[in-house]
């Protein structure tokens, strides 16, 4: 089939709404022949008869009604285009784009991003990837900020900064049922009886978790490895287990996701870390320094400069 002429889809639609070719016509200020014949090309062009005579008025076939009700979508859609256009024009949209890293709690990574949530006319794009396609992104100034559980790596050809902007301890949760009859006294033993749950190995947690269980000389049977850890808590929410999750971002069980679970018991030596890594540019946006000021980053930040 040939591609769609949207004009003789116009005139069809002005057709089908108005009942009949003359008042299409007047409405769009043509000649009836000149409609009549745009009407018959699309209807050639779609292969069905779109519109059969109803005594004075054309009425619409069964193929009609379903081209006549697409037509009505994307025409009053565009009607709105202009609008939209004048609003995204003359708004005072203030842009953020933040890559976070794939081994990277998101739920951590919403807390520290929620200073700026409040901004006005804010338009916040979150991208996740791989460390090193996220810092060539930064480099390209197509992102602001990079969230990520390690300082980027020295290269005097993406003249980055690093900082610190988190150091949290780590708690264990899990579903009511489960965690009810261990207790926090009985912690962290109980990690050997309880299902668990797991960050997937390229994170960084995940190594510092078998460091943690070596050091405790715990051997817990883990049953899921996740890449996000708000995919990780909907899982132990329904049951499949027991998780580790920085304060920083489930510390607040009051509402929400984290509200349907409960605290099994703390890791203080346990840490997770995030760095929030800028280039020289983006350094200077407005929202960026509202997250590093937001999490105590200043002149006694220790901060290093991979260039």
């Amino acid at each position: 089939m040939s591609h769609l002429n949207y004009r003789h889809l116009h005139y069809f639609w002005v057709v089908a709404k108005e009942g009949g070719l003359a008042r299409a016509a007047d409405r769009l200020g043509m000649a009836v022949q000149t409609v009549s014949a745009q009407v018959k090309s699309l209807e050639q062009a779609l292969g069905h008869q779109l519109f059969k005579p109803s005594g004075r008025k054309l009425v619409l076939t069964e193929a009609g009604q379903a081209a006549f009700t697409r037509a009505e979508e994307i025409f009053q859609i565009g009607q709105r285009i202009p609008e939209e256009v004048h609003q995204a024009a003359t708004a005072e949209t203030l842009r953020l784009s933040v890559g976070l890293s794939d081994g990277i709690s998101k739920l951590a990574a919403h807390a520290l991003l929620e200073p700026v949530l409040e901004a006005n006319s804010l338009k916040l794009v979150c991208h996740e990837g791989e460390v090193e396609h996220l810092l060539s992104e930064l480099a390209l100034h197509h992102l602001d900020l990079v969230l990520t559980c390690q300082p980027a790596p020295p290269n005097p050809n993406l003249r980055l900064t690093s900082s610190r902007i988190a150091d949290s301890a780590v708690d264990w949760w899990g579903p009511a049922n489960m965690v009810r009859p261990f207790h926090q006294n009985n912690f962290p033993a109980c990690l050997n009886e309880l299902p668990v749950l797991l960050p997937t190995r390229h994170a960084v947690l995940r190594a510092s978790v078998e460091r943690w269980f070596e050091q405790q000389g715990l051997r817990p049977r883990i049953v899921g490895e996740f890449e996000d850890s708000a995919l990780m808590a909907v899982f132990a929410s329904r049951g499949l287990g027991v998780f580790p999750l920085s304060r920083l971002g489930g510390g607040k069980a009051d509402g929400g996701l984290m509200g349907q679970l409960s605290l099994l018991g703390h890791s203080e030596d346990l840490r997770e870390e995030v760095y929030a890594i800028r280039s020289r540019r983006s350094q200077h946006h407005p929202l960026v320094q509202r997250v590093l000021a937001s999490a105590g980053v200043g002149s006694t930040e220790t901060t290093a400069e991979a260039e």
